[in-house]
């Protein structure tokens, strides 16, 4: 059986490797793995490369040699007379395709976890230092202009916070309202409906009620503006990490996500409002940044322009994201610590100001809205959409760590097997389920189900009690109860998704029994794996929550039952069901410090913040140890180039000839139009080198760099026609704001008219390109190329010889083809495939 110890992208790393250089670099990759047994290293073995043929429909820019792929097989000359028999080899046969073909739908599927996707583009956080810039930069250099510009930070920063705060608060009102009188309605028709045996009504009109409710907000999200669905962190995260994604901070987006998000929760899906806010947060601060409203049909309302670039809209976006996780958890210091953990690429000590600044006015108005809500405005009890709540005695002792623990290991399998079987159904979707009113239907069909579930639940599990629940977060229903007593099914569905998570925590002892809550984990398990990916708005936070904190309960009651005569642990229930819940959040989501922090804000009692964290590593370990978390999933399904904190590993003698793109696609700084729309048009590349030639060589002659210029920028310069005829002075009426105008929208070449007579003009681009690009020589190492790449931002970066000629560039896509992944304790270096989708 071959045993795979490492795959190593390229050879290595595209480089040609001769006969004897392979079985050196062989050796080389053998000697790393001295771990292996002693019985395995006794056994004599072959070292095999196993050829791959290149993609045919990758592009030229992205091609590198195939991958290298190195197995130790162990050698048995005397091969294997059972299974030359033809009935046992047919049957061998057999199963080894039913094992591909497993394997090939599973989570080595190289379509969908083992590709990148060439549509998606990098964001331009460099500044281009062209003649326009320097022009307009002028006109900042007073005092008077550089503190304009910096308080008019400061402000759009409180506007974001305020403007997350008002969204928040809207959303909590009308889910709260709207919910309430529809699971008022359904415990009527119920406990009329179960005297009177027409229990059949009531099921009909909830899953009437689930499925109107959830189509229309499958069908506001599917046809208005499908970046919108799910929780929209995935791609909040790839943004800040530098790649643009097109439509996300759309003013569509934001109707799609927040509205839909609201008619997700009164469907009653396993979904939550948490994961949306991040993503509507981001929206509303890329919306005041560009200080604009664009509205169907090319119109627009324009405010001021000084913000719209990449960069500064990056900045703003950070903060919109930790101001919405602020708003919906009462979090701020754990918002900002979201938008460093989990989203950002590069950050700094002034952006950490103005997002911690705007997180807080987003949890502070949050608090005053829905404490007003309430009726207490000038309590502020309230500061997020979702609370814990204060528990009346958050401690624990240090014998109880041992369970803590042994329930962080659970909370990682759980949260492993969740993001496996989510993957496995995402696959599916991607496969079978492409078309729109298809996505729309079984949106409608999974809310449907909820509801059927729910009553199923409630109807066949026969646990009443007398214990009411906590701050009457939920509705109870009598069902088939006594007087005075009630179904404590019905206090985890006649609620809203948040009254779910707080009956869990807070209500009292004996409300739930060991069968009641080992039913409602395994439903609400298979619920929330088959919501999440729905063309829907929804968070997976509150189911995540959810799921943990009710087999939390469960071993809460276990304590109890272990220890009938220590009446304390009964009160301790609760406190079992917030370390499941941290658990299971940990375990799907994979982050720590963010969530320790908004755990921990969220109960209100630093006091607990040690186990918590505890819990959050281990299971993240645990679920690392099996697969990758559910957002670095969707980002690995979509084929997005995201780029890791820390460069591969085993990669230092690696150098940047061996990784970089050629041949180059030059412009001269006086080149002729027709030359640019045939190569805008053909080639994929968004940027391109100017070079200069000496008069005594040919054009063949690689040449001196001067500058670099973007797709985006030939594109305006086409469209505005400034070029002109051969020795003719060019068109200048163009300036920066004219660029800004069409941030961030590319013009495609194909929209632009140009008659025959203009292909034979020329276009001067000295004064729009970027004279001072960041470069590079070829034997710059991976490791030092992928951190200077990371911690600038970088789109481009041109790779010169010593005769500053530009021989080679390296891409986002060029570093991120290489992944490192460690599962099961091995480290696997992949090379990545470009695909055109």
């Amino acid at each position: 059986m071959p045993l795979n110890i490492l795959q190593l992208g390229g050879e290595p790393f595209g480089t040609q490797l001769s006969e004897s250089d392979m079985r050196v670099y062989a050796l080389k990759c053998i000697s790393k793995q001295r771990t292996l047994s002693a019985t395995e290293n006794d056994n004599p073995f072959t070292v095999t490369p196993v050829s791959v043929t290149d993609d045919e429909n990758q592009n030229s820019t992205d091609r590198i040699h195939p991958p290298l792929t190195f197995d130790i097989a162990d050698v048995d000359d005397n091969g294997d007379t059972f299974t030359n028999n033809s009935i046992t080899a047919l049957l061998s046969s057999k199963f080894r395709d039913i094992q591909k073909r497993i394997k090939q739908y599973g989570l080595d599927s190289p379509r969908f976890r083992k590709r990148l996707v060439s549509k998606w583009e990098s964001l331009n956080y460099d500044i281009c230092e062209n003649e326009l810039h320097l022009k307009e930069q002028e006109k900042y250099k007073s005092k008077r202009k550089i503190a304009i510009k910096w308080v008019s930070r400061w402000i759009i920063m409180f506007l974001v916070g305020v403007g997350t705060a008002l969204l928040a608060g809207a959303i909590h009102y009308i889910v709260e309202e709207i919910g309430h009188h529809k699971f008022d309605m359904l415990r009527n028709f119920l406990d009329r409906c179960a005297k009177e045996g027409c229990l059949y009504q009531p099921v009909l009109i909830w899953m009437a009620i689930n499925l109107v409710v959830t189509i229309t907000g499958a069908c506001l999200v599917t046809y208005v503006q499908p970046v919108a669905a799910g929780s929209g962190i995935p791609f909040i995260k790839s943004y800040l990490n530098g790649v643009k994604i097109p439509g996300l901070l759309s003013l569509r987006a934001f109707v799609a996500k927040t509205i839909g998000v609201v008619l997700s929760i009164l469907g009653g899906l396993a979904c939550g409002k948490e994961g949306p806010m991040a993503h509507s947060g981001g929206i509303i601060a890329a919306g005041l940044g560009k200080g604009r409203i664009r509205f169907p049909g090319d119109k627009q309302l324009s405010f001021y322009d000084m913000f719209r670039d990449d960069h500064e809209i990056r900045d703003f976006v950070a903060g919109g994201a930790a101001s919405g996780v602020s708003a919906a958890f009462g979090a701020p210091v754990g918002g900002t610590l979201f938008s460093v953990e989990e989203a950002a690429s590069f950050w700094n000590q002034e952006l950490t100001w103005r997002v911690f600044f705007s997180a807080m006015i987003a949890c502070f108005g949050t608090n005053f809205l829905i404490s007003a809500f309430s009726g207490h405005p000038t309590e502020l009890s309230a500061p997020g959409l979702v609370r814990f709540n204060v528990f009346p005695d958050l401690s624990f002792d240090l014998i109880e760590i041992p369970v803590f623990l042994v329930m962080a290991v659970i909370g990682g399998l759980i949260g492993a097997a969740f993001v496996v079987l989510n993957y496995k159904l995402t696959v599916f979707r991607q496969k079978f389920l492409r078309k729109k009113w298809i996505k729309v239907l079984e949106a409608g069909i999974v809310a449907s189900c909820t509801a059927l579930a729910a009553f199923i639940l409630m109807y066949s599990v026969n646990d009443c009690t007398d214990k009411h629940p906590t701050d009457h977060h939920s509705i109870t229903s009598q069902m088939f109860c006594d007087d005075g007593k009630h179904n404590s099914m019905s206090n985890l569905f006649l609620t809203t998704p948040e009254g779910c998570l707080k009956a869990l925590l807070h209500d009292p002892y004996g409300t739930f029994q060991v069968v009641t809550l080992l039913v409602f984990v395994v439903v609400f398990f298979f619920l929330g794996v088959w919501t999440y990916g729905l063309s829907v708005s929804s968070g997976v936070f509150i189911p995540s929550l959810v799921i943990g904190a009710a087999w939390g309960r469960m071993i809460g009651i276990g304590v109890v039952s272990l220890f009938p005569e220590e009446s304390q642990f009964q009160s301790d229930v609760g406190k079992y069901a917030l370390i499941g819940a941290a658990c299971q959040l940990g375990g799907i989501l994979r982050t720590t410090i963010s969530l320790t922090v908004i755990i921990v804000e969220c109960t209100g009692d630093i006091s607990f913040g040690l186990p918590i964290m505890i819990v959050l590593m281990i299971s993240k370990w645990v679920g690392d140890f099996i697969t990758t978390g559910l957002y670095d999933m969707n980002v690995e399904v979509c084929g997005i180039p995201l780029l890791p904190w820390e460069p591969p590993p085993l990669c230092d003698e690696v150098k940047t000839s061996e990784v970089m793109s050629q041949p180059l696609t030059t412009f001269q700084p006086v080149e002729n139009v027709g030359k640019i729309i045939d190569v805008l048009k053909h080639e994929t590349c968004c940027g391109f080198p100017i070079v200069k030639y000496p008069p005594e060589h040919a054009l063949d002659h690689p040449g001196k760099l001067k500058g670099l210029i973007l797709r985006s920028q030939l594109t305006v310069l086409l469209k505005k026609k400034i070029f002109c005829q051969q020795g003719l002075l060019q068109p200048s009426n163009i300036h920066l704001k004219d660029f800004r105008d069409l941030f961030p929208d590319n013009i495609k070449i194909n929209d632009i008219h140009v008659t025959e007579e203009e292909r034979g003009y020329v276009m001067d681009l000295t004064s729009y390109m970027n004279p001072t690009p960041y470069t590079i020589e070829a034997s710059f190492s991976l490791t030092k190329l992928f951190k200077l790449f990371r911690g600038l931002g970088l789109r481009h970066i041109i790779v010169v010889n010593s005769k500053h000629e530009p021989v080679g560039m390296v891409t986002r896509k060029d570093l991120a083809k290489f992944r490192a992944e460690a599962k099961r304790g091995l480290v696997h270096i992949e090379h990545l495939k470009i695909e055109d989708i």
